[in-house]
């Protein structure tokens, strides 16, 4: 466990007593934590409670939508998804699922005045929703607030806590919601149909498969893999810093370190050249991607042996695609970057790299334990570097009567010092990069960002042209 997560327990008093009349009652269940559930608790760089730990999006809903009906939606949706109903009690032996067996939905609903509807002034106060902590016992562990612009023009801003979702989860969310606002026109009695597997119910078939066999056989790979390797910055401490973040340094290592999100766009042609490059290669598009990282990244530090994280959703089962709940998973990637080498050697490298990773993934936590390393407050045990290709099913939805837009944010303190999320925006990319306060500033990123579309379009253009001359 985290050394400070004890703290975020408090079994005394009225806590104490509401959990004995919940389990005298019958209103929950205990479970064992999910993989992904455990690496919060024992592979992560700050406390499961901090605010790091909560996935923040705002849906922009247009149609005559009443707050009795948005509010009798979400019910549904807690309803048929138990861990909208989901919390965690401290244990002997660690926390354990404490899942309700009913729920109300919590939603709050508040009227914005003209000079509030600005994207800024929406922003500001999202930031606020977001930033508030969750009681891991009480719950629950999502929180919902309409702002009302016009009649029919609403923000929905959305908080919740990673123990219980990740990305997928979202679209999940609004699929859900929409369904249930149809759902309540057609008739109000009837709930959302089950969903195929439950969240605990994937979590013990997971519990059942990674057995010690089959961990040891994953285990040995990445003891292999990553043998030597450690977290960029930690490695290269003064990489990139200047004298104001020398004089920070103090701070560097806490969970209160901020993060700074920066989004760019690469233009059509660019993304369009991309995935032609990737097409003519045999590779993934996020192999094509990846490589341009790697190289920035090791012509932006001087560093050549880079490790970044990236997800990976988990949800190769149709069942649980319907399925609320924290999934995903954390593959480690390791680049050796030569700079001889033309960048299609260096793209068939990352292709192979990463399909042997994804081959072996298993779950984060057992991984850190194999390798024999754990976090430190503030620093990840095995990368301080992210970077994914966001592909995970976020979608509009567009009915007779509404309509529906989610997008992504992110607040609070920082998991990792830099990561670099990219999804796909037509034949765009929209390209996030998510910044330690106090270990970048925006000058950094805006390098960074330029250094790495150079890198593409230089590959794009001339994939036999050596990386050291893109």
């Amino acid at each position: 466990m985290h050394p400070a997560a004890d703290r975020h327990w408090d079994m005394t008093g009225d806590k104490r007593a509401r959990l004995k009349q919940w389990l005298a009652s019958g209103e929950v269940r205990l479970q064992p934590l999910s993989f992904p559930q455990r690496e919060l608790w024992e592979a992560s760089a700050v406390p499961v409670a901090d605010t790091a730990s909560h996935i923040c999006c705002i849906i922009e809903l247009r149609g005559l939508v009443t707050p009795d009906e948005c509010r009798e939606a979400v019910q549904r949706v807690v309803e048929r998804q138990e861990v909208m109903r989901l919390s965690f009690l401290p244990g002997k032996d660690g926390p354990l699922q404490m899942i309700r067996r009913t729920g109300e939905a919590n939603i709050h609903f508040r009227d914005l005045l003209p000079a509030q509807g600005d994207p800024e002034s929406i922003e500001e106060l999202a930031r606020e929703i977001f930033s508030e902590p969750f009681d891991l016992m009480q719950g629950p562990l999502y929180r919902a607030e309409m702002l009302r612009r016009g009649a029919d023009d609403h923000v929905l801003v959305l908080t919740i806590h990673h123990a219980i979702a990740d990305g997928w989860t979202l679209g999940v969310f609004v699929r859900d919601l929409c369904g249930a606002y149809l759902q309540g026109m057609v008739n109000k009695r009837e709930a959302l149909p089950e969903v195929p597997l439950s969240y605990t119910a994937w979590g013990a078939a997971e519990r059942a498969f990674w057995q010690p066999v089959e961990l040891e056989q994953r285990a040995a790979f990445w003891r292999s893999a990553l043998a030597d390797a450690h977290p960029l910055f930690t490695q290269n401490p003064e990489v990139r810093d200047s004298p104001a973040q020398k004089s920070a340094r103090a701070s560097f290592g806490t969970s209160g370190a901020g993060l700074r999100r920066s989004v760019f766009h690469l233009p059509a042609e660019l993304g369009s050249a991309a995935r032609e490059l990737a097409r003519r290669s045999g590779a993934t598009l996020f192999s094509t991607l990846l490589a341009a990282f790697q190289t920035a990244l090791s012509k932006w530090t001087g560093a050549d042996d880079i490790v970044v994280g990236t997800p990976v959703a988990n949800r190769n089962k149709p069942a649980i695609r319907e399925t609320m709940g924290y999934c995903s998973g954390n593959v480690p990637l390791r680049g050796q970057v030569d700079g001889a080498r033309p960048f299609s050697g260096a793209l068939r490298a990352v292709q192979q790299t990463t399909v042997d990773a994804f081959a072996n993934a298993m779950p984060f936590a057992e991984l850190a334990r194999a390798l024999g390393q754990s976090p430190a407050p503030g620093r990840h045990p095995v990368y301080d570097v992210r970077f994914a290709l966001q592909n995970h099913p976020i979608p509009d939805v567009t009915l007779p009567s509404l309509s529906a837009r989610l997008r992504m944010r992110a607040t609070g303190t920082a998991r990792f010092d830099l990561g670099c999320e990219i999804t796909e925006d037509g034949e765009a990319l929209e390209v996030v990069w998510l910044r330690r306060e106090n270990r970048f500033d925006e000058s950094d990123i805006l390098e960074l960002d330029h250094l790495f579309r150079t890198i593409l379009a230089g590959a794009c253009r001339s994939p036999e042209s050596r990386t050291a001359a893109l």
